[in-house]
């Protein structure tokens, strides 16, 4: 099931502080793109500092997080995301390619 939702990033962040989700892909295993870490507030901020040290692209935006926020650690991402993941995965590879 895919949740819509219309947030206000900003205030949403003052409030509540931050969220992230972390997802894996890995392309020699055929299933979908899995939530590997999830946090709120403090614990999204460790997640986000570690991604930015590693160089590891990043993408805001609040529906597809709101929708992975609600998903269980190693559960795949459903098939109402896969076009969404799709594009963050190819802005990722065109971001490895260029760099």
């Amino acid at each position: 099931m895919m949740i819509t939702k219309h947030v206000n990033q900003v205030n949403q962040k003052r409030v509540r502080g931050p969220l992230a989700a972390v997802i894996q892909y890995d392309e020699s295993n055929d299933g979908a793109p899995s939530v590997v870490a999830q946090g709120r507030g403090d614990v999204a901020s460790q997640i986000i500092e570690v991604a930015k040290q590693h160089g590891i692209p990043m993408e805001e935006d609040a529906n597809l997080l709101a929708n992975l926020l609600d998903l269980d650690l190693g559960e795949q991402i459903p098939p109402q995301l896969y076009s969404v993941m799709a594009e963050i995965l190819l802005l990722i590879e065109e971001i490895d390619q260029t760099y």
